[in-house]
């Protein structure tokens, strides 16, 4: 989440003249992530997300991700619900840019996961799996493994920037990724970005229990262990770059619980996890040096996705231990 575009009182009221939710009462931006506007939205019924849909997430795609938010939530699964607004329409317009009303999803996230989260973050993603079976719609991933060598191609230099050597080490990992990439693992619709700043956890201090997950603008249809191995490189790793078998583990028990992995999928997480990491690396890489100036955000560090990839080189098969309960 970031804020690129102001909006004024008078835009906003126009916009929520069209709602059921009362005038606002507050509208405060929220700086964090790095894709769409965002603003926390307090009416006289209730607190909100508006966001608004910058240049990176194409309009046409938005039915999409805005219907995978309701039909999840029509599911049972905890998740912000977009809002219709009189004519019944969710995706409205402002300052000539596309934007949604969503519900506020109660919970904190967490920045230091324990394995405890861990547990229950794997838990709630499987749940998010089998909660967006039956949605109607599809959606590539434009960002998986074919799209990872063409991306990287423009990028030579600012990896070089970034380590000397490191181009050549990303172009073989690169080939061997392509080379070893699973094609037929149980697929559908996954989130894509399942990091802990879109998880959020309920209950006092001490107590990790899932309440939900935000931010679907990643969503698409892939392999659901393609999207564990996100997680695992998310959850799972320490400040100091080492990886948390622990976690991983639990991480892993927690999905099981409620849908196991079959023995292909498993036996895929080594390359699913490195080329997850390959993935980050590469998006990261991408936009260190193209935030909009004046953005509420800063980019994130593509190095710390390098050191990932460095574990996953290394020790290829260490993932295989967070497979186990």
């Amino acid at each position: 989440m970031a804020v690129y575009t102001d909006i004024t009182d008078e835009e906003l009221a126009g916009l929520l003249a069209d709602f059921d939710i009362g005038a606002a009462t507050s509208l405060k931006g929220v700086a964090e992530g790095v894709e769409n506007s965002n603003f926390l939205l307090e009416t006289e019924a209730g607190r909100y997300f508006l966001t608004v849909y910058e240049k990176r997430v194409r309009e046409e795609e938005l039915p999409f991700f805005l219907g995978l938010m309701r039909h999840v939530a029509q599911a049972g699964f905890p998740s912000a619900t977009p809002i219709a607004d009189r004519a019944g329409e969710i995706l409205k317009r402002v300052r000539g840019k596309p934007c949604a009303i969503v519900t506020f999803l109660s919970g904190l996230s967490v920045r230091r996961p324990s394995v405890a989260h861990c547990r229950e973050a794997g838990e709630g993603l499987a749940w998010l799996h089998l909660a967006a079976q039956g949605f109607a719609l599809a959606r590539e991933n434009d960002l998986g493994q074919a799209a990872w060598a063409p991306m990287f191609a423009p990028l030579v230099a600012e990896a070089e920037g970034l380590k000397p050597g490191l181009a050549a080490t990303i172009r073989s990992d690169l080939e061997r990724l392509a080379a070893r990439w699973p094609t037929d693992l149980p697929a559908g619709v996954i989130h894509a970005d399942y990091f802990p700043d879109n998880v959020f956890f309920a209950g006092g201090q001490g107590v990790a229990r899932f309440a939900g997950a935000i931010d679907f603008y990643f969503a698409c249809n892939d392999a659901y262990a393609y999207d564990v191995a996100v997680a695992l490189n998310a959850w799972c790793f320490e400040p100091d770059g080492s990886f948390n078998i622990t976690a991983a583990r639990a991480l892993v028990a927690g999905y099981e619980s409620r849908r196991p992995l079959s023995g292909a999928e498993r036996a895929a997480l080594p390359v699913l996890a490195h080329g997850a990491a390959m993935r980050f690396f590469l998006t990261r890489l991408q936009a260190w040096g193209a935030t909009p100036a004046g953005a509420l955000v800063r980019p994130k560090d593509p190095l710390e996705y390098e050191r990932k990839l460095a574990v996953h080189r290394a020790s290829p098969d260490l993932v295989l231990f967070g497979s186990a309960a």
